[in-house]
């Protein structure tokens, strides 16, 4: 099954609420520290958690403590935060504001109040980081493949985001060296969270918009802040107001969330296995925390058994709406825009590329595959090929450059048709297989078990994988009979209500009439 996880962000989401609902969760604070360590920052900030409350519930709070040499005491109980103080240098303490500003050949991201913030820090102004000296350090880090992939797939969306506001390139976007120290170990610790806990895809809730302005260099802001709102706008994020006038989502926050979940909305179907709870620092008129569900997806059948408790003409509707496939319904394929990698490749050991195969499809790969070509001087070679969403460039690019011998690499955007699908689970006398549908335009195309399900059971049992497969797939067709014979006599149903209501209308006109 699937390990996933959903972000539930009643009062908004920061890095380190990340870090707390990780920690919450089972992740150890020793292992987070240790792995850390590579990035060579490790003498700028010390990482430590506690546990508080929040309206009466127990949550994790992660303290990012910086330690660079003081030259302004930036306070953050008064809402600065450190994750947003990439500069414009506002800082906000605790009996006066203090904004000063720096000449610099590239912008500034916005720095403002928050109610997800650190401890009281202190910065020294005479250091500053671009997106490239952060990215260099996530490489040089010898992350988790994963981990590196993801971090700097969130660290680039981020400055991405900032760069549209200002009108630079992200290349450009200037990280104040507090605010990089933090946001860095927010964003890297919470994709090496996400990864010990083995989660293959996160969801996330609609975000709350928060409300009232922020102070920044440029004078007072409204909330969301510019970068937050660019951040939703790019993933077209849902967001609604839950009536708080603070400002609820920081831009680290917001970069998380729209760089590794893979949608937002309500919860989605699985088995929960466990919940971890990541504390803001203020108490809000509702429990300031972030709630990561986290479990297994689960299949039609665990809903369909779930459901047997609701009231029979909903629990009727629901399966019919999830299961049937009505041919001539009229469905239209979906259209979605695709990237495409390719790079040749003619000296590397061969025994590298399944790993980096395996690698680009835990990255985020649609689909990853080779074929064999001539390459100059008659040298045999491979073309290696990369299918994937737009937002995961970066990540499949950087993990080529690392793991190959390849000096450059052609991208292309395409357009593609695919057809609408969705997984169902069968049981067979060995148990559940997955069962992936597709059809077109409303009428059936393809039904095909899952590979992997079907080996699982196949070593378990010591029987032939083909064996188990037939037994899906005739599992599958029984099933789906069922559900059309209960469609037909659903509109048969109805067709006869329909012509009894007709009848006894036109007689009792007739019995007026006369």
């Amino acid at each position: 099954m699937t390990k996933i996880a959903y972000l539930e962000c009643p009062t908004g989401l920061a890095g380190d609420m990340c870090l707390g609902a990780l920690v919450h969760a089972g992740v150890p604070l020793d292992y987070l520290a240790e792995k850390l360590k590579p990035l060579g920052i490790s003498h700028e900030y010390r990482l430590w958690a506690e546990l508080v409350h929040r309206n009466g519930q127990q949550a994790t709070k992660v303290h990012v403590e910086l330690l660079s040499e003081p030259k302004h005491r930036i306070s953050a109980e008064e809402g600065v935060d450190p994750h947003t103080t990439f500069a414009h240098h506002l800082h906000s303490t605790k009996s006066n504001s203090i904004q000063h500003t720096h000449t610099h050949d590239s912008q500034h991201s916005h720095s403002h109040s928050s109610d997800h913030n650190h401890e009281p820090h202190e910065t020294d102004h005479g250091h500053s980081r671009h997106l490239p000296e952060i990215e260099q350090l996530i490489r040089a880090a010898q992350l988790p493949p994963r981990v590196e992939a993801w971090s700097l797939a969130v660290f680039r969306r981020l400055a991405e985001a900032e760069g549209a506001v200002h009108g630079i390139s992200p290349d450009q976007v200037h990280f104040h060296e507090v605010g990089a120290t933090d946001a860095i170990v927010d964003i890297v610790g919470t994709c090496l969270g996400l990864d010990w806990l083995g989660i293959e895809q996160m969801y996330c809730s609609p975000m709350p918009t928060g409300g009232g302005t922020i102070r920044a260099a440029h004078g007072q802001l409204p909330v969301p802040s510019p970068a937050v709102l660019k951040l939703w706008e790019m993933r077209q994020v849902p967001i609604y107001s839950n009536g708080i006038q603070r400002e609820l989502v920081t831009p680290t926050g917001a970069a998380i969330a729209t760089t590794l979940a893979t949608d937002f909305g309500a919860p989605p179907t699985m088995t929960l296995q466990k919940v971890g709870l990541g504390a803001g620092s203020r108490n809000l008129p509702i429990p300031n925390m972030v709630r990561l569900w986290i479990g297994e997806a689960a299949g039609e059948e665990r809903r369909e058994k779930k459901e047997e408790r609701r009231e029979p003409q909903f629990r009727e509707q629901e399966k019919h709406e999830a299961n049937r496939v009505i041919p001539g319904s009229g469905t239209a394929d979906l259209q979605e825009t695709i990237a495409v990698l390719e790079t040749q490749i003619d000296d590397l050991n061969p025994q590298a590329i399944g790993y980096v195969m395996e690698a680009l499809f835990a990255v985020g790969a649609v689909d990853v595959f080779t074929q064999a070509i001539a390459m100059k001087k008659s040298r045999p070679g491979l073309l290696l090929n990369v299918i994937c969403h737009p937002d995961q460039i970066e990540a499949c690019e950087s993990l080529i450059f690392r793991e190959t011998t390849t000096l450059g690499i052609r991208r292309s955007m395409q357009q593609r048709s695919i057809l609408q699908r969705m997984i169902q689970t069968v049981q067979t006398p060995y148990g559940e297989v997955r069962v992936k549908v597709a059809w077109h335009r409303g009428s059936l195309t393809n039904a095909q078990p899952e590979y992997e399900d079907c080996a699982a059971i196949a070593r378990q049992h010591n029987i032939p994988w083909r064996e188990v497969h037939r037994l899906a797939q005739q599992a599958w067709h029984k099933r789906q009979a069922i559900t059309e014979q209960e469609v037909n006599t659903e509109k048969n149903t109805m067709t006869d209500a329909t012509a009894n209501t007709t009848m006894a209308s036109t007689t009792m006109a007739g019995e007026m009439t006369a």
